[in-house]
């Protein structure tokens, strides 16, 4: 039986993936790392929440150039989503030409395999398809 397990800590997978942000107990600021205090209101209580899987692109750029071995052209964007936080991704499904990508784009979370160890776990990834 084989095994997977998400490439972030914020991803949850299951049968509907989703993205979980700590959500500051005393304003609600959001984040998705590990936090001692929040930078807003410094309070020290956070809680799980789980974020919608639609959003619109707040801002976007095509990367020509990176590291060996990826990809590239590919399209970075921040998305905002609906009901609150944001998250950096990258688009998939969607040809990395300005014209195919527009500011207020609707997207949708998918998920994507990125490889599978020698045992059989598989890590998953997530971005944004266009909705």
């Amino acid at each position: 039986m084989s095994t997977t397990v998400p490439i972030v800590d914020y991803l949850e997978l299951g049968d509907e993936p989703r993205l979980v942000a700590k959500s500051c107990s005393s304003c609600g600021a959001l984040y998705f790392d590990r936090r001692n205090a929040c930078a807003r209101c410094g309070g020290t209580d956070f809680d799980r929440r789980p974020l919608a899987g639609q959003g619109k692109v707040r801002t976007f750029t095509i990367v020509q150039r990176a590291a060996p071995g990826v990809k590239v052209p590919y399209v970075s964007a921040v998305v905002d989503l609906d009901g609150g936080g944001s998250v950096k991704s990258n688009l998939v499904d969607v040809e990395p030409a300005p014209e195919q990508v527009t500011l207020g784009m609707p997207v949708r979370l998918v998920t994507y395999s990125v490889g599978t160890d020698d045992q059989g776990t598989e890590a998953v990834a997530f971005g944004f398809a266009p909705a």
